[in-house]
């Protein structure tokens, strides 16, 4: 059992309210990823459920039980830092089952759970090395094995790729994505990165200046974002939010339009535009154009190559069918 309940839970440093009242539910055995840019509360949300901030109002429930008061290590959840805190001086095997230890388990205990942690996670043949002779990825896994063995009814991670470069990150998504799909445990996730809220989430939690801009599947989000902020959030390359005259045919105050879903011709189109700076991806192009109509570059996202020259002039038309409209104080209507 994992399943999570936050009622009115708030949180204040002083004075400072940052995280105000807010409810959310996340169900056992969800993959949870709260995202959102830094500052915004999505750490210290994390710490709150952890039991490592002490929250300032509401309730924490864990399994139907009242847990806001409970001490970190009787909450039955695990943690995953940032930084590995791996014990450098410690083989792999007595760093995953240093917890255990601490805890004072049986012997034949500590070791079935730690070669099953390590089977787990492609471990077995690094229990006899310290972290030293590791890589950083398998440093990483290391620190999930710690938690898997404490055997946990949920697993919160606080930004555990940011210290791995781009091919570990992607490596070390789709393992923990996999992990959870093997043991079925309850995750939270916390990331600024959207592309990993993106791949990973069964739902994402949109924060901003600790307030809950919206919660849904990553397609929910990404078809029918609640407002400018969670649209121009979402998405890579974000969306095109655009505003002035030149939208009032569109009966909305902003407009937001994906790059995917603008068609670009050297001919004909609703937007004449100027070429910036292409990106060329292989699979897909970038091309960023300048409109007079808007002070932003508009980015239109083409599939497989396109060659345009620095400066040309294109026209840019909008698909009808994926506009996203907004009104003057953000929300989505339709």
């Amino acid at each position: 059992m994992g399943r999570i309940v936050l009622d009115k839970i708030s949180k204040s440093f002083g004075d400072v309210e940052v995280i105000p009242p807010l409810d959310l539910a996340i169900n056992d055995g969800e993959f949870t990823v709260f995202v959102g840019p830094s500052g915004c509360g999505k750490s210290t949300l994390l710490r709150l459920i952890a039991g490592l901030e002490d929250s300032s109002g509401g309730h924490i429930r864990i399994d139907h039980e009242d847990a806001t008061h409970v001490p970190p290590a009787k909450r039955g959840l695990a943690m995953v830092f940032q930084s590995y805190a791996l014990y450098p001086h410690m083989s792999v095997r007595k760093n995953i089952a240093f917890p255990l230890k601490m805890a004072k388990m049986d012997k034949a205990e500590i070791d079935r759970r730690v070669e099953g942690a390590a089977s787990v996670l492609n471990l077995t043949d690094y229990l006899d090395r310290r972290p030293g002779q590791l890589s950083g990825g398998q440093r990483q896994r290391v620190a999930i094995g710690r938690a898997i063995v404490r055997e946990p009814s949920a697993f919160l991670f606080d930004e555990p790729l940011s210290n791995l470069d781009a091919a570990l990150r992607v490596g070390m998504r789709l393992e923990i994505s996999e992990l959870h799909k093997r043991l079925k445990t309850t995750m939270i996730y916390v990331t600024h990165d959207q592309v990993e809220a993106m791949t990973m989430a069964d739902k994402i939690v949109v924060l901003q200046a600790g307030v809950i801009e919206q919660v849904g599947s990553p397609l929910e989000l990404y078809r029918a974002p609640r407002n400018v902020f969670v649209a121009g959030f979402i998405g890579s390359p974000k969306m095109n939010l655009l505003s002035g005259p030149e939208i009032a045919d569109y009966n909305a105050h902003t407009i937001g339009t994906r790059p995917e879903h603008i068609a670009i011709s050297q001919t004909e189109g609703v937007w004449e535009g100027t070429v910036g700076v292409s990106e060329h991806l292989g699979s897909d192009t970038f091309v960023h154009v300048k409109c007079a109509a808007f002070p932003e570059p508009l980015t239109v996202r083409v599939r497989g190559e396109l060659d345009l020259s620095y400066g040309s002039t294109v026209f840019l038309t909008p698909d009808p069918e994926h506009l996203h409209r907004f009104d003057a104080q953000g929300l989505r209507f339709a």
